[in-house]
């Protein structure tokens, strides 16, 4: 992800600003308790890899140079046109976000 951190309080800004511009969806990845990476508009192709419940690869943040980087790593090899999927992980809410990924195991929602 090329990207932009900002905290907490600033992305929950950023998500309502996107939402009130009609930007469709917003690119929020969490790193840490402090540090949320926003590539909505200034982000490489891997803000497109949707979620599955049964996932081919999976997210890992590492720390090169001092700064903050998420790397996809395959779980599995990845044949030509399948495409790149991990889970998201996000966090058990009272809205529910209803999970496409259509597998024998999904869970029905993301969070």
């Amino acid at each position: 992800f090329m990207s932009v951190h900002v905290a907490s309080v600033v992305a929950d800004m950023r998500e309502k600003r996107y939402v009130q511009e009609g930007i469709g969806s917003s690119y929020l990845f969490r790193v840490d308790h402090d540090t949320i990476i926003d590539a909505t508009k200034c982000g490489n192709l891997a803000r497109f890899i949707n979620h599955c419940c049964t996932p081919n690869c999976y997210a890992k943040v590492i720390t090169i140079e001092a700064q903050k980087k998420i790397v996809i790593y395959s779980k599995q090899p990845i044949g030509v046109n399948e495409e790149i999927t991990y889970d998201y992980k996000f966090p058990i809410e009272d809205t529910k976000i209803p999970c496409l990924c259509r597998t024998e195991s999904c869970r029905g929602t993301l969070n």
